[in-house]
C-alpha cells in the first residue's frame, strides 16, 4: 500500500510535465550506460552511490524501452518554467524531455526533492534511507513515459498515465527481487558462520536458564 501511494505520487507529478522546452546548458559527461550518457550537474555532494543507483535503474529495464533516449542528467532541482508551472510550484523528482527535431529524448532526475534537502534533519532521515528505491521509481516513470509516448502507439493519450503507473509497479517489483537476490548471494558465504553463532547463543541461553532454575 505504501509503495502504491509512493508510485502514484511520483507518477502524478512526473506525468503533469511530459514535455520541456528551452536551451540546454553545458553538460559534464560522467559515464555511459547502454549508450545513454549520465551527466552529473548536481551542485554539491551526491548521496552515497547515487550514480550507481541511476545506472542500476537504467540497467534493469528492457534495452528496447530506452531506444531513442540520449542521456540522463542529474540535477539539484527541475528548473524548466513550464514544468514548474504545471506542477504548481511543487519540486518535481524528474522530468521527461521528448525528442525535438534532431535532438533525442532525455531525462532529468532531481536529487533535492528525493532527499528533502531543504527540510530539517529529522525529516531527511526517511527520504535518505529510501533514496535508492525512490531513484529507481523516478527512472522507471521516465522510461515508462518514453515507452508509451513514443514506442507504444497503440496506447491512447488518455490511457498513458495508468499505463505508466502499472509499468513503474511492474519494474519496481522486478528490481526489488533482483536486489534481494544480490543480497542473498552476498550473505550466502556468511550463512554457516551465522548459524553456528546462533546455535552457540541458544546453548548459552539454555545453560544460563538451567543455572538460574
Amino acid at each position: 500500500m505504501h509503495l502504491r501511494r509512493r508510485v502514484d505520487s511520483l507518477g502524478s507529478h512526473l506525468l503533469e510535465c511530459s514535455a520541456s522546452f528551452g536551451r540546454l546548458g553545458q553538460s559534464n559527461w560522467v559515464c555511459n550506460s547502454m549508450a545513454i550518457k549520465i551527466e552529473n550537474q548536481y551542485q554539491g555532494k551526491l548521496p552515497r552511490n547515487a550514480l550507481a543507483n541511476v545506472e542500476s535503474g537504467l540497467g534493469s529495464v528492457p534495452r528496447e524501452h530506452l531506444r531513442g533516449v540520449e542521456r540522463l542528467r542529474v540535477v539539484d532541482r527541475i528548473t524548466e518554467p513550464r514544468a514548474r508551472m504545471a506542477a504548481k510550484g511543487t519540486d518535481l523528482p524528474g522530468l521527461y524531455h521528448p525528442r525535438q527535431g534532431a535532438q533525442g529524448a532525455w531525462f532529468e532526475v532531481a536529487i533535492a526533492p528525493l532527499t528533502s534537502a531543504d527540510k530539517p534533519f529529522h525529516k531527511r532521515i526517511i527520504p535518505r534511507l529510501s533514496f535508492k528505491g525512490n531513484v529507481a521509481a523516478v527512472i522507471f516513470s521516465l522510461v515508462g513515459q518514453h515507452y508509451y509516448f513514443t514506442l507504444r502507439h497503440s496506447v491512447k493519450r488518455g490511457q498513458v498515465e495508468p499505463a505508466v503507473r502499472a509499468y513503474v509497479e511492474k519494474q519496481l517489483k522486478a528490481w526489488n527481487e533482483q536486489q534481494h537476490k544480490f543480497r542473498a548471494k552476498l550473505f550466502k558465504p556468511l550463512q554457516p558462520t551465522l548459524e553456528r553463532w546462533s546455535r552457540s547463543l541458544a546453548k548459552r541461553a539454555a545453560a544460563e536458564k538451567k543455572k538460574s532454575g
